[in-house]
Order: C-alpha cells, then structure tokens, then sequence
C-alpha cells in the first residue's frame, strides 16, 4: 500500500450570467487581497488575517490566503513581486462533490462564493481521472487544496487528492521514464520535468508542465509583453516610414535603435522571468522548438511570413539558452510539426477559431476548447517526454546565421523586417498561474 497524490482536473460547464458574476466576484476580491497582503508583507498568519479578514470572500478562501501569503513573503518563496492572475486558492473542506449519473452531466461541484453563499456547477472530468473522482466522492480519498481559475473565458477547477494505492498501476504513464532508442528507460533524464516553451505573438512566451500525476500545471503566458512588443514594432514602422519619406534615414535609424533597446529590455526580463519559473519546478529541462524546423515549416501567406520571419524566435532562444546555462538548467528541443494543431489530451487534431483559442475536433475528449498556446507549450513537453529531443539545431557550431535568421545566437534578428505595420491582434490572450 502506497499514498499518491494526483491533481484532477474538472471543466465548469457553461455557467450562466449570475454565476459568472460571482465567479468574477470571487476571483477579483481574492486577487485584491492577496495583493493588499503581499504589499503589507504579511509573514505570518495572523498579519495576513488582519489584511484579508475585511474581503467579500468565504473563510476557505481567507484561510487560504493566510497560508499561502507568508509562504510569498519569504517563508517559502521568497518572492519579489506578484504576477497577475493567480487563481483562487480553497482549503481543503472549501469545495464539494456530487455525482449524477443519470444526467448527461455526471458530476457538480459546489464553489465557495462569500459567506454561506455557494454555487452549485455542473462539471466535465478530465475521463482518464474518473476512478479518483469517484474516490473522493466515496470518501476513499482525501481532498486538499482547490484552484479556481478563468482560461479564455471558460472556468477550471484543480483539485488535489491523495489515497492510498495497492499497486503502481495508479501511477500515469506520464511518470514513468520514457526509454532511450534501445528500450530501456533513460537513465539520463530520470526524473527530469520538461517545462514546454511556447514562443509566439499573442503570449511573447508561453511555459507550462506537467505534474507527476501528468495533470497541465503553473502554466503562465507573458501576453502583456507580446502586447507591449507588437505596439513597438508598429511604432517602429510606422515612423520609419514617414522619417523615410522626409528623407530622415539618420533619425529614423536612431529612432529604431531606441524602440528596439525598448524591446530587448522586454525580451531580457521574460527570458529571466522563464528560467526563474524552471527553478521552482524540481529537477527541470527546459524544452523549446527547433528554430530549423519553424522556418522551414513556417507558411502562412505573404504577408504573415513577413511578420514571422522577423519575430525574434531566435533571440528569445539564445536568451533562454545562456541564461538557463547559467543556473545549471537543460536546455532541449524538439521538432515543432503539429504542437500548436494537436489537442493535449487526446492528441486529435483541431482547429484555432481563435488566436488564443484551440478548439478540439474529438467530441469525445473532455478538452473542448483551450488557451492555444498552454496546449502548444504542454505539446512541446510531452514531446520531449516521449523521448524525441536534440541538444541543438542541425546547423553545426562553425556555421553562421543566414538569410533564414535561425542562428542559434539570434543574431541575424536585429530587427523588423516586414513591410507592413503589425496589426494590432484583437484578441485578448489571459495569463494565468493554474495551479
């Protein structure tokens, strides 16, 4: 008899105008404070309880607060600022199932609100967790802490659960080392986490893992900076343009330098920003895609690929490269083909209606739609974890970056080179601590 602990995953379904509200209600007063006890440096419990004790929020969302707050302010964490969106945290009384089965959907989750107020939602299983779910229905199992969290506009609950368990057949797969090329598990990367990187332009970054239960954690999306990057570069070309027409080429060159120092100082914090998220994973290789391969298979359309290709993929890489070198953290690739068209869970093929949306075409899977680039970066992990990976591109160390500005160091990406302004994406990509 052994104890797991398994992170189950559960899709809200459909929540109507009211109980969205407070589901917005709940996250936008935890957010405050958590904020407001962070910035007071709240280092014990009872510091943290005189800040949150005045918030619209259950006591399983205080009593959350008051434990995870001194754990950020040097207890554990030792953190210096806080990102956005972090989910709502519930101690482990704080949530409650009920089970359905003649209904077409099985399972309802009630949520803490304020008070004695709760909703009472309708719930879609991640399938594969099913025997745990009825586990800690059944009072088998132990629930701990919840997580609520918005993922592009639809809510997610993660909840921890430990039982007892006779046999490894509990484990996932996604536990076990994968084997090396003659069928025996790979001793070198026993116990490695691979954190797929995700490099785009409506998340700047995208980084996410998978716990040892093989459930998506922590992903975060740096989309304010994709956001900030795009708006400089249509400055850029923008003012290039007409500085050009008035026969200004020496401002306009100055001009550019100074946008493009702008947008380095964004790519130097984020790059920091993902080695430092590697750190708090235990034991990480970083998992990133090869440059070789998203050019060769990068064909969008004229004027996309003009966009693109003069997207600094290669300086994001070489930037996470030396920089996680000098923390001792791995550094792997994988051929990109299909991350961003293939569904996590089922690895069914689906579509992006949406910039930040990936819709799955299985009706079956219980992923209807996902943050498209959390399923990109999950994608790129679970491609390393199945044992396809290369230390670096098929471009040797003597060769030097040419016109397709793959080099490994970035340095053929020294700036724009479309001839079109960028378009301001409208969509809205959220970031979000899930886990």
């Amino acid at each position: 008899m052994a104890e797991f602990t398994k992170t189950l995953e559960l899709k809200l379904v459909s929540p109507n105008t009211h109980k969205r509200q407070k589901l917005r209600e709940t996250r936008d007063a935890y957010q405050q404070a958590l904020q407001d006890a962070f910035a007071a440096g709240c280092d014990t419990q009872a510091a943290a309880n005189d800040v949150v004790v005045e918030y619209d929020l259950s006591g399983y969302a205080k009593n959350a607060l008051k434990k995870y707050v001194p754990q950020l302010c040097g207890n554990s964490y030792d953190a210096d600022e806080l990102h956005d969106d972090h989910p709502v945290r519930f101690t482990n009384e704080g949530l409650q199932l009920d089970h359905k089965p003649q209904n077409a959907t099985e399972w309802y989750v009630k949520v803490p609100h304020h008070e004695d107020y709760h909703l009472w939602i309708p719930a879609r299983a991640n399938p594969e967790q099913r025997e745990w779910l009825e586990a800690v229905y059944a009072a088998d199992a132990e629930m701990g802490e919840s997580r609520l969290f918005e993922r592009d506009g639809t809510w997610y609950l993660h909840i921890t659960v430990t039982r007892d368990v006779e046999d490894q057949s509990a484990v996932s797969a996604d536990e076990r080392t994968p084997p090396d090329e003659s069928g025996e598990p790979c001793l070198a990367g026993l116990d490695r986490t691979p954190i797929g990187v995700d490099i785009g332009e409506a998340s700047l970054v995208t980084v996410c893992h998978r716990d040892n239960s093989g459930s998506p954690v922590r992903p975060r999306l740096w989309a304010d900076e994709g956001k900030t990057v795009r708006r400089l570069r249509k400055t850029y070309f923008t003012a290039k343009r007409r500085l050009q027409k008035r026969g200004s080429d020496r401002i306009a060159a100055s001009y550019g330098e100074s946008l493009w120092k702008q947008i380095d100082d964004v790519f130097h914090r984020v790059t920091r920003e993902v080695v430092e998220y590697a750190e708090s994973v235990e034991n990480p290789v970083l998992v990133l895609e090869d440059l070789t391969h998203i050019r060769e298979n990068m064909d969008y359309g004229e004027y996309m690929n003009r966009r693109l290709h003069g997207w600094s993929f290669g300086k994001l890489h070489a930037q996470i490269r030396y920089k996680a070198a000098e923390q001792g953290i791995p550094v792997e690739t994988v051929n990109p083909r299909n991350t961003s068209k293939a569904c996590h869970a089922c690895g069914e093929h689906g579509s992006r209606p949406r910039q930040a949306t990936f819709s799955c075409s299985n009706d079956s899977c219980w992923v209807s739609k996902y943050q498209a680039d959390v399923n990109g970066a999950i994608n790129i992990a679970d491609r390393y974890r199945s044992g396809e990976s290369h230390r670096r591109s098929g471009r040797t160390s003597g060769q030097k970056a040419g016109a397709d500005d793959s080099a490994t160091d970035g340095a053929s990406l020294t700036g724009p080179q479309d001839s079109h302004a960028d378009a301001e994406t409208q969509q809205t990509t959220r970031g979000t601590h899930a886990s």
